[in-house]
C-alpha cells in the first residue's frame, strides 16, 4: 500500500466525490449535509440518514481524501491538521451553500459523526447563521482549546444536538461541554445528551433527536 500523503496540495478534498440520496435537491423541502468520520465513507453516513424516513429531504455526503478529513487528533494544534482541515471546512461550506441556494439555509441541517461531527460543528460555529439544525454525533469543536470568546456571530436559535458517551475513547466529555457553551453563546438552542456505555457510536435515542431536527426543518419549509 502506498504511503503517499492524501492531503497534499492546497485543497485535498476539493476534487472528491459527493454521494447523494433522497429527494433531488431542486425538489426538496430540506437538505442534510452528512459528514463521515475518520476512516469511513460518504456512503456510511447515507446509511445512517437512510433510517430517517423522509422522501422530501435531500442528503449530500462528501467524501474525504484518504477517508480522513485531517491527519491528527481534533485537539492537536490547528496548523498540524492543515491543509486537510481548511479544505474540509471549505468542502462542507460549498455543500451547505449549494443546499441553501435550493432550499434556504434555514432548512439545511449539518450532521456529522466523530471526525465529521467535529468538522461540521466547527463549520457552523465559524459561519453562524440560522440553519435548519446541527447534529453532532460523538464530536466537538476543533483546536487545543475552545472557548466562547473565540467565536462571534449569531446562530439565531438554530437547534443543535450533541450526543456522546461519558467515557468516549476519542472525545473528552469536557470538550462536549465546551462546545455546548460555545454554541449557546452563539445563540443556538442546544440539546446536549451524555450517555453511559454506548461507546463511540450512534444509538436510537440520538437518531430520534436527529430525526426531530430534520423533521422541524421540513415543517418550517412547508
Amino acid at each position: 500500500m502506498s504511503a503517499r500523503n492524501p492531503h497534499s496540495g492546497d485543497d485535498p478534498h476539493g476534487d472528491q466525490p459527493v454521494s447523494e440520496a433522497g429527494a433531488d435537491l431542486a425538489d426538496a423541502s430540506a437538505a442534510v449535509v452528512c459528514v463521515h468520520g475518520r476512516g469511513a465513507t460518504a456512503q456510511s453516513m447515507l446509511q445512517i440518514t437512510g433510517q430517517f424516513g423522509f422522501d422530501d429531504v435531500a442528503y449530500l455526503a462528501p467524501q474525504a481524501a484518504g477517508r480522513t478529513w485531517y491527519p491528527n487528533p481534533f485537539t492537536a494544534p490547528t496548523e498540524s491538521n492543515q491543509p486537510g482541515l481548511r479544505s474540509g471546512l471549505a468542502t462542507v461550506g460549498a455543500l451547505v451553500d449549494r443546499a441553501a441556494d435550493a432550499v434556504g439555509r434555514e432548512h439545511v441541517v449539518v450532521l456529522g459523526f466523530s471526525q465529521g461531527a467535529c468538522l461540521g460543528s466547527e463549520y457552523v460555529a465559524r459561519n453562524p447563521a440560522r440553519y435548519g439544525g446541527l447534529v453532532v454525533f460523538s464530536g466537538g469543536l476543533i483546536g487545543p482549546e475552545v472557548s466562547p470568546d473565540q467565536y462571534d456571530g449569531d446562530l439565531d436559535g438554530t437547534p443543535a444536538f450533541l450526543g456522546c458517551d461519558d467515557n468516549d475513547p476519542h472525545i473528552a466529555l469536557e470538550r462536549v461541554h465546551e462546545s455546548t457553551a460555545v454554541l449557546e453563546h452563539l445563540g443556538a438552542d442546544v440539546d446536549e445528551r451524555i450517555y453511559q456505555g454506548i461507546g463511540h457510536g450512534v444509538v436510537e435515542d440520538e437518531l430520534d433527536a436527529a430525526i426531530s431536527i430534520v423533521d422541524d426543518a421540513r415543517d418550517d419549509a412547508a
